[in-house]
């Protein structure tokens, strides 16, 4: 891959990094955390601040998840494989790349990959 769209992904890639950091800071503090649920005299208010706080922790495991998939493309990045898939070792198209820069597998082996996981 040449210089100029390695840098292209890595900026990319920087800008989703500080834009997931940003909203996960912002989701702990306008968050549910802050209430305390016996503040809420209320059991229908108490079942809905348990249910909003699940769903942001939830909310956070997924943004945690695909923090540290931008982290390992970037370091794929400074290591010289970013790009090249996992499986098969081929090149992964730059349109898939463009559409998940944290791809690891080309369109084929991820393909074969779902096929295999649908089976099983």
């Amino acid at each position: 891959m040449e210089s100029a769209e390695l840098d292209y992904f890595k900026k990319l890639l920087n800008q989703q990094k500080l834009s997931i950091m940003e909203e996960s800071a912002a989701t702990v503090k306008n968050g549910a955390f802050g209430v305390k649920g016996e503040e809420l005299p209320d059991v229908v208010d108490r079942s809905s601040l348990e249910t909003d706080r699940n769903f942001t922790l939830r909310l956070m495991e997924r943004e945690g998840n695909l923090l540290k998939k931008i982290n390992e493309a970037l370091e794929r990045i400074d290591q010289g494989r970013f790009g090249v898939c996992d499986e098969c070792g081929g090149g992964i198209s730059s349109e898939r790349l463009k559409a998940r820069p944290v791809a690891t597998l080309c369109i084929a082996c991820k393909e074969a990959q779902e096929r295999v996981e649908k089976k099983g």
